[in-house]
């Protein structure tokens, strides 16, 4: 790495911790397809805590758990213990008890009826089965706020069992698909996704220091959440936490880790499913996990915040065409970062967001720990970060 793009990676993540609306801390990443080029920390770990932000800090990762589920379920596929296009109730019999949501009747109970078709797995991995998230969709946050569905943020059982928004393979919409993705890896595997994790991506890839619970060591350079107020100020969360003891291992969102964990798993990808201690998808995979798996009506959109303290309004890149993989957004054409066609990213709820450029052989990840999402600061650094990543590589 030469010391113009590492003075200005270091100028971005110096910008975002100072002055008026700031992040707190944040830790920042890039990789080829050997190892980490760039490490990066800035700020604090809790504004106002007094421990720097550094390079080792933990971070819960909220979505981007996803693409390793998303690995998880293409390994059952490669052994033949998984019919994509099965009824996922195949494996998972708890989601063929799902209804449809139609509504509310006059007395605002919900109007329910059985879905025109089965979900299958390759829907809960394209995000087209039916399910949305409370903070992204209205109709659940009602369910949330008169009905009492629990937030998947609670990682239980109950969380998981909410009503179809649409029926089945009808369009994309966002959210608890990969939760119940990762339901169908444990019937197969016998086991919680976590050890599924540790003992088939974790292992290869030499990942010690992720999980869905926190190891004495990892908490003790946890990251702390923040809320982002009306006025640009920061609220430190020391509180916030996800369940410390689960009940269900979230595959949509429950895992902690350090960013330069998740590096490895970036590089993964860049070197068509090898790891440096075994393989984890074979390259024929790979390939098919980052093609587009939607269909022409089903259409990525805008993701709406119905619940301001947890998202904003998001979009990513407004009117390039996009598309979905497994499991993760591909921009079809070229993003103003640079990002070329075909590459993939995705984000987590606390404005984490990677990306994987398997053309140029080059990944990044930004975390920081904030809320809501979709914060001006943090998601402008971090294309900020991309694109100066990219104009490196134009000259």
């Amino acid at each position: 790495m030469s010391d113009t793009l590492k003075n200005s990676l270091d100028a971005v993540l110096s910008r975002v911790t100072g002055g008026a609306g700031r992040v707190p801390g944040v830790v920042a990443m890039i990789t080829s397809r050997d190892a980490n080029i760039y490490e990066g920390a800035a700020g604090e770990r809790l504004l106002g805590g007094g421990a720097p932000m550094t390079t080792d800090s933990v971070f819960a990762i909220f979505s981007t758990t996803k693409a390793i589920t998303g690995a998880a379920v293409l390994q059952c596929v490669e052994e033949g213990l998984l019919d994509l296009d099965a009824p996922a109730k195949t494996y998972a019999p708890e989601i063929g008890s799902l209804q449809v949501l139609e509504g509310f009747d006059p007395a605002g109970a919900p109007r329910l009826r059985p879905p025109r078709r089965e979900i299958t797995t390759r829907m809960l991995m394209m995000h087209t089965a039916g399910f949305g998230y409370d903070f992204f969709n209205e109709n659940y946050l009602r369910l949330a706020q008169e009905h009492g569905q629990p937030s998947v943020t609670t990682a239980s059982k109950a969380a998981l069992m909410t009503p179809l928004l649409f029926d089945p393979d009808e369009k994309w919409e966002y959210g608890t698909s990969m939760d119940w993705a990762g339901q169908v890896v444990e019937r197969i595997r016998g086991k919680r996704l976590g050890e599924v994790f540790r003992e088939r991506i974790f292992a290869p890839l030499g990942i010690t220091e992720a999980g869905f619970t926190l190891t004495p060591a990892m908490r003790a350079r946890l990251a702390g959440m923040h809320a982002r107020n009306a006025d640009g100020s920061l609220t430190p969360m020391p509180d916030f936490a996800l369940p410390a003891e689960p009940e269900v291992d979230m595959g949509g969102h429950g895992l902690y880790a350090t960013v330069g964990e998740y590096m490895k798993f970036i590089r993964m990808w860049l070197n068509e499913g090898a790891g440096p201690q075994g393989r984890v998808l074979r390259p024929e995979t790979v390939a098919a996990a980052l093609r587009s798996g939607l269909k022409s009506h089903q259409q990525i959109g805008m993701l709406p915040g119905v619940i301001p303290s947890l998202s904003n309004d998001a979009d990513f890149f407004p009117g390039l065409k996009k598309s979905w993989g497994y499991s993760f957004l591909i921009n079809e054409e070229e993003a103003p970062t640079g990002r070329p066609a075909g590459a993939v990213g995705w984000a987590g709820l606390a404005n984490l967001f990677y990306w994987i450029d398997v053309k140029t052989g080059v990944g990044g990840y930004w975390a920081t720990q904030i809320l809501p999402f979709g914060d001006a600061t943090s998601f402008t650094g971090y294309l900020d970060f991309e694109s100066a990543v990219y104009r490196h590589l134009a000259g």
